[in-house]
C-alpha cells in the first residue's frame, strides 16, 4: 500500500513504496547514471512518478538527483578526486584542448578561467600572449602561466577547496569600505566542465563550483567550454549552463552524432584538433 506524508503546505503527498524504492536505488547504483525516461520504462510508471521517486531518494541520500535523471553517490565521489591524481588523467587530450583554446584568446583580453586541470593546460599555452587580465578561482594558475603573458591576475575569494586547489564563493570583488560590489565583465570565459549532454547541457559534480562557473558565463561576451571526449553523453549533479550558452566547445574528438546535432542546433561551434597536423583548429 502506498503511504502519504504531509508536504510543506500540509497536503498529503504519496510516499515511494518500499519495494520500488529499494529497486530504484539498487538499479541506479548498478548503472551509475540513468535518465528519468529510462527508469519510467524499466519500472512501468510515469515520468512524473519517477521524478517524485528520485526526489525522495535524493533526500534520503540514496541517489544524487540530476537534470533529467540521477546518478549514484559513488559515481559523484569518483569524480571528486584529488587534483594531483586528476593531473595524470587524459594528459594528451588536455594539452591538445589547452592549445586549441589558447587560439581563441586575443592579446589584451580580460579572461575568466575556472578551476580544473584542463584550464591549467590552457594557462600553459598562453605563454606567447601579452597583456592579459585574468580572473580565476584556480589556485594553480600562477604556477602555470607566464608572467610575460599576464598583466593582472585576480582571484575570486571565498573558501578554499584544498582537494581541487580552488576557491569557492561569489564571482565578485568589493569596492571600498561600503562593500559595494563592482560590476565585472570579461571578453571571454574559459570554463572546463565535467560532463556534456544533449539533455543536461554542461554540468559538474560540485554545486558551489557550478554556481561560480555559471556566473562566469553570465559575465562574458564569449564563452569557451573545455571538455575531453570522456565527458560526452554524461550528466553530473549540478547543471552549469544549457548548451546554447556556449559559443565554442573545445575538445579532443568529435562528439557522437546525436550530441553533435544538439550542439549544432544550439549554435555551439565545436573545435577539435585537425587530424593532419594535430594543432590547427577545425571548426565543425
Amino acid at each position: 500500500m502506498t503511504t502519504t506524508t504531509p508536504d510543506a503546505a500540509g497536503d498529503e503527498q504519496p510516499r515511494l513504496p518500499a519495494g520500488r524504492k529499494a529497486q530504484l536505488a539498487a538499479y541506479v547504483a548498478e548503472v551509475e547514471q540513468v535518465t528519468v525516461a529510462a527508469l519510467a520504462a524499466r519500472f512501468n510508471v510515469s515520468a512524473d512518478t519517477i521524478r517524485r521517486d528520485l526526489d525522495q531518494l535524493d533526500a534520503d541520500g540514496l541517489v544524487v538527483r540530476t537534470h533529467g535523471g540521477a546518478v549514484s553517490p559513488s559515481a559523484v565521489r569518483a569524480v571528486e578526486q584529488k587534483l594531483d591524481i586528476r593531473l595524470q588523467l587524459q594528459t594528451s587530450a588536455k594539452e591538445k584542448i589547452g592549445a586549441l583554446a589558447a587560439t581563441l584568446v586575443e592579446n589584451g583580453s580580460v579572461v575568466m578561467i575556472n578551476a580544473g586541470t584542463t584550464t591549467l593546460a590552457l594557462a600553459r599555452h598562453l605563454a606567447d600572449h601579452r597583456e592579459l587580465t585574468i580572473a580565476t578561482n584556480n589556485l594553480r594558475i600562477p604556477a602555470e602561466i607566464s608572467d610575460r603573458a599576464c598583466r593582472d591576475l585576480y582571484f575570486f575569494g571565498g573558501a578554499v577547496r584544498l582537494r581541487g586547489q580552488a576557491t569557492v564563493g561569489p564571482v565578485s570583488f568589493q569596492l571600498g569600505a561600503g562593500n559595494t560590489e563592482m560590476d565585472l565583465r570579461c571578453d571571454v570565459a574559459v570554463v572546463s566542465v565535467g560532463a556534456v549532454s544533449a539533455d543536461g547541457g554542461f554540468s559538474t559534480s560540485n554545486l558551489a563550483e557550478a554556481s561560480m562557473m555559471s556566473e562566469m558565463i553570465s559575465r562574458a561576451s564569449r564563452v569557451v567550454i573545455l571538455a575531453d571526449a570522456t565527458k560526452f553523453d554524461r550528466t553530473l549533479f549540478a547543471q552549469v549552463a544549457e548548451l546554447r550558452r556556449a559559443d565554442y566547445l573545445v575538445t579532443d574528438e568529435a562528439p557522437p552524432a546525436a550530441l553533435a546535432a544538439a550542439l549544432e542546433k544550439a549554435g555551439v561551434r565545436v573545435i577539435t584538433p585537425d587530424s593532419s597536423s594535430g594543432a590547427v583548429p577545425r571548426i565543425h
